[in-house]
């Protein structure tokens, strides 16, 4: 079944300049990433995506392995659209490893209109070579599609494609180290406070990544307390927590993700534990942004390349 969208919907997923990508992981769990969608999406093919790059290496074999995943056009902050809905897409992951002339002039012509003109010249031309040469788009066809009316994600859904499971997904086994926090959770806390969206990742009943808005509440050496206004299934289970803030075309962009533990008691509360921590914030400034993107992507691809990934 081709899952499609109205205009309204259209002009969210076309212009929102980014989403938090959900994909599993070999534990069962779900890792939450921003991403940037510059607009790229097939309505007639039921296809959304995004781009990435092939130094990343660890999260396309995940993709891989197992190419479930969701994307959540959460925040207009800084796109194009007005609306307020909240949309989650599910779906299979293709990542175009080697994209034809015609598939890169399609991600350079809508990363411009999104993100600004890039750089060039001698200097720039090859300080970003990996940059570019080695960031790909990633097609998701999509099966389901879920529209809360609000940003929040309160208030009853629509679902369009496979219907939800009838049933909520099973509490998970505990890890073998346990489930308590193996960071500092009170810092933890605080950078996420920090940041202006804060999205929470679980797999659904049926695997696939669900992606939802979620508040920083309290914290304690047990973990942190979460609130959303979507009802989760009670129990415990693996987590990926993201919060993210970002200026106009990317510019100071700041990014702190987690994996861990989430527990959803009898009274609907729930307590984060969180077991890893990465992040990073990028200058506020384009130039110096574009040195430090230049500088990663190098430093990435020899990871990729020492490592054995495809395509570089």
């Amino acid at each position: 079944m081709t899952v499609t969208w109205s205009d309204g919907i259209d002009v969210i997923i076309g212009g929102d300049l980014v989403v938090a990508l959900g994909y599993r992981t070999r534990a069962g769990g779900v890792v939450v990433q921003a991403v940037a969608p510059v607009g790229l999406r097939d309505r007639e093919r039921g296809t959304l995506g995004f781009t990435t790059s092939l130094g990343f290496s660890k999260k396309l074999e995940r993709i891989a392995a197992d190419p479930r995943v969701a994307l959540a056009f959460h925040t207009r902050r800084h796109g194009t659209a007005l609306t307020s809905e909240y949309v989650l897409a599910q779906g299979t992951a293709r990542v175009i490893e080697k994209p034809s002339a015609a598939e890169r002039e399609r991600v350079r012509t809508n990363a411009t209109a999104h993100l600004g003109p890039p750089k060039q010249g001698v200097f720039w031309d090859r300080w970003l070579r990996e940059y570019y040469q080695v960031r790909v788009p990633v097609d998701v066809g999509v099966q389901r599609l879920i529209i809360w009316p609000q940003l929040d994600a309160a208030g009853p859904p629509t679902v369009s494609g496979d219907p939800f499971p009838d049933h909520a997904p099973e509490p998970q086994r505990p890890p073998r180290n346990g489930t308590a926090p193996r960071i500092d959770v009170a810092r933890a806390a605080r950078r996420l406070r920090a940041t202006e969206h804060t999205l929470l990742g679980f797999a659904g009943a049926d695997g696939s990544p669900i992606v939802i808005p979620v508040a920083i509440g309290r914290d304690d050496p047990s973990g942190i307390i979460l609130t959303s206004a979507v009802e989760l299934p009670p129990g415990g289970r693996r987590a990926g927590l993201l919060g993210h803030s970002f200026k106009p075309q990317l510019i100071g962009l700041e990014a702190r993700q987690h994996t861990g533990w989430m527990e959803v008691a009898a009274d609907r509360s729930i307590r984060y534990a969180p077991h890893t921590e990465t992040g990073y914030k990028a200058p506020a400034n384009k130039t110096l942004l574009l040195l430090l993107n230049g500088a990663l992507a190098k430093q990435g691809v020899r990871k990729a390349r020492k490592a054995g990934a495809a395509g570089i």
